[in-house]
């Protein structure tokens, strides 16, 4: 092993432990078979503005996995689940590798970048991944998902006004934001309820991250 590679190990697995999250090894090997990967497609796909692979394990890896507790404890189902805007599959693919017993529908309309992600799908056997090339006014899925998560979108506004076509009828948007979003939540009060704010843990990360769980007011 490399002196990178051990770095590499050494900032996802002690961050992971700082945030209460555990890592079996196949786990492990796969999330940085995935970044590693990314790191290389990124200098040609332009996957992400982050070029140092170390710091790509921080804020792309460890960030994915700060919202594991709550797929852990939460009460309301994900077992079906779309990352809306995925890019290079953040969160969708470190959260497929957590939990090969859930459904990870990977969407963006990017081409490249769906490219990449056919490519760690079958790479690391990710039998629980489905990738979509289009955008998202114009996906109409077969079965509704339990939850829409993303940490792309510029707004709670655009996400839930675009994605409500997604969810079944008691389904949540998990929206991943850096400071809580009062300005965002404000002009969709009359149509969406917050039902939970979580102030995610980020290891090595400076900053504040909230995960919000937002749902449809006329359900």
């Amino acid at each position: 092993m490399s002196d990178l590679e051990k770095d590499l190990r050494e900032i996802l697995v002690q961050g992971a432990k700082k945030m209460n999250v555990t890592l079996a090894e196949p786990q492990i090997n796969n999330l940085l078979s995935y970044i590693s990967e990314f790191d290389k497609w990124n200098k040609a796909y332009n996957l992400s503005a982050i070029r140092d692979i170390r710091q790509m394990v921080a804020r792309h890896l460890l960030d994915s996995l700060s919202v594991i507790p709550y797929f852990l404890a939460s009460k309301h189902s994900t077992k079906n689940v779309i990352d809306v805007g995925t890019g290079g599959g953040l969160p969708g693919i470190p959260l497929a590798i957590m939990f090969p017993e859930k459904n990870f529908t990977l969407l963006d309309s990017a081409g490249k970048k769906t490219r990449f992600l056919f490519h760690v799908k079958t790479l690391l056997k990710l039998e629980n991944v489905s990738v979509e090339n289009r955008r998202v006014e114009e996906f109409q899925p077969a079965q509704k998902f339990n939850a829409v998560i993303s940490r792309a979108f510029a707004s709670l506004q655009d996400m839930t006004e675009g994605c409500v076509h997604l969810l079944e009828s008691d389904g949540v948007f998990l929206a991943m934001k850096g400071i809580y979003p009062d300005d965002e939540l404000a002009p969709i009060a009359d149509k969406i309820q917050l039902l939970e704010s979580i102030k995610l843990n980020v290891a090595e990360t400076d900053g504040e991250r909230h995960l919000l769980v937002l749902r449809n007011r006329n359900n």
